[in-house]
Order: C-alpha cells, then structure tokens, then sequence
C-alpha cells in the first residue's frame, strides 16, 4: 500500500467550496495589537516595526532568500494519501492544498544563495500548520540523498506542528527516516543549515530541524517538542521565563543565532561561502 502519491497541486477539488478573492489591507500584529498596511508589511518582508515576524508560505519565504529565478522545484507531485481513512482527512488534505496552493506541507528543490549551489526546503504552515506525513517525509528524505549524491549543502526553512497525527505511525516513522538521511548526509562531510522558524515543535523539532550543523533561528520563534503546559503538568514544576523560545535556545547551546527576516540572505550566503572554502 503506497503511503504516498501524485498529485497536481494547483488542483481545486470539487467539494472544497473557494473562498472570496482576498481583500484585506490591514493586518494587525499579534505582539503590539499595531494595524499595519499589509502592502509595508510585505515590503518589510512580513515583519513588524516592533520585530514580530508574521508567517510566510513556503514560496514567499525560498523567493526571499534564494538568487533571483535559481529555484528548481523538485518532487512537487508527491502528496499524502489518507492510508487510515482518518475521518475528514481527505477534506483537510484537498483545502489545504488549495490553500497552500501546494501538494503537501514542504516545497523542495535546487537552488543557489549569493552564488553558491545547496539543496533547499521551505516548510510550509498554511498546509495542516506544516505537520509532517509521508509525504513531507519522503520529500525531505530526498532533499538529503540528493544532495549527498550531488555533494551539496542542504539549506532548511522549518515550520511545523510536528507529526500528522492523522497518518498515525506512519508519520512518526517519519522522524527515524529523515534523522538517518541526515546522518548519511553529514557522514559525506557536507553542511546543513536550518532555520527554525515560528513554530517548530513535535516530532519535527525531535528529528531533522535540530540535526542541522549550524542552527538559526527567527527572533521570538517557539521551538520545543511538546507544549509548555503539558511538560509542566508532566513534571509539576513551573517552567522558566521564555521557555521554548528562540532566545532561550540560543542562550542554553541548542541554537546558534537569531537571524532576523532580513539578514537571513546574507547570513545563509555567508556560512555556504565558508562552508565551500573550507571543503
């Protein structure tokens, strides 16, 4: 039984009713309650003046960070299938791919920073809030094979729920096959890099977004593995200020940087341009 399959993303499925054509103009930031214009915000690449960093698809997020028309999308027909028949999952997968406008929860493909070639993945949270399936398994696991064959960097945009519980196993099975792919990867001596953006959490936190060799991170960013209230009622302790942040991460080892929205380009170049001389 296949646990995934092709599809083409731009479809509309019948029973999915389309919503109304956009027309919102202002949005308003979740951190200082400000109304902003939402044509400023994008020229600010969705960031607000107080530095809230507002979610982006996954093709708005590789358009801001790779060098112009390098982008070669790879493996877009693959697509989860509801192997379970988890009710309603069918319905979620078909809106969210209409949502998304695509086939599943990450995009991958080649693509080159300041110059340098590398294999990249863009999570995406309007897809099922990113959460990982086969199918966003399987992509990701041949981001890595590929670039271990081809000796490239992998470069990685993660945003996640964690595991997509309506593929049950399956999707935790997930976690080994992309950890693995990883570590192949990285036994060949080659660089991953990863972006951990807001949220990361679950059984993508727990496998491949944490694996990376230099990890960055969005300013305020969550990042954890299971939600704050749970592990405080788990352990019966209050847990600290700013717990399961970016900054916290940063100040406990387990990141490497805050790189804001509109350095991430230049700071992403950098590290394969050292990367690269130091091969």
């Amino acid at each position: 039984m296949a646990f995934v399959a092709k599809n083409k993303p731009n479809d509309v499925p019948r029973q999915v009713k389309k919503p109304a054509a956009a027309t919102e103009t202002e949005r308003v930031c979740p951190r200082c309650k400000s109304k902003l214009d939402v044509g400023k915000l994008w020229e600010n690449r969705n960031v607000c003046s107080c530095g809230y960093h507002f979610k982006l698809k996954a093709r708005d997020r590789v358009a801001l960070t790779v060098d112009v028309d390098s982008f070669e999308p790879l493996w877009e027909d693959i697509t989860s299938v509801d192997v379970l028949e988890f009710p309603g999952y069918e319905n979620k997968l078909e809106l969210s791919r209409y949502v998304a406008g695509e086939a599943d929860a990450v995009v991958c493909g080649r693509a080159k920073i300041s110059g340098r070639p590398c294999i990249l993945f863009a999570m995406d949270p309007f897809f099922m809030m990113g959460s990982m399936g086969a199918a966003v398994g399987e992509k990701i696991t041949r981001a890595f094979e590929l670039a271990t064959e081809e000796g490239l960097p992998v470069v990685g945009f993660t945003v996640s729920g964690g595991a997509r519980m309506q593929e049950g196993l399956i999707s935790l099975m997930q976690m080994a096959k992309t950890s693995a792919a990883v570590q192949r990867h990285s036994a060949a001596g080659l660089l991953y890099l990863t972006v951990l953006t807001n949220p990361t959490t679950g059984g993508v936190t727990a496998s491949f977004a944490m694996l990376g060799d230099v990890i960055f991170a969005e300013p305020g960013a969550t990042v954890g593995f299971a939600g704050a209230r749970v592990i405080e009622q788990t352990v019966g302790k209050k847990l600290p200020q700013g717990f399961q942040t970016a900054e916290f991460l940063l100040a406990h080892g387990f990141a490497d940087a805050i790189v804001p929205r509109d350095e991430q380009r230049w700071a992403i170049g950098n590290m394969l341009k050292l990367h690269a001389v130091s091969a």
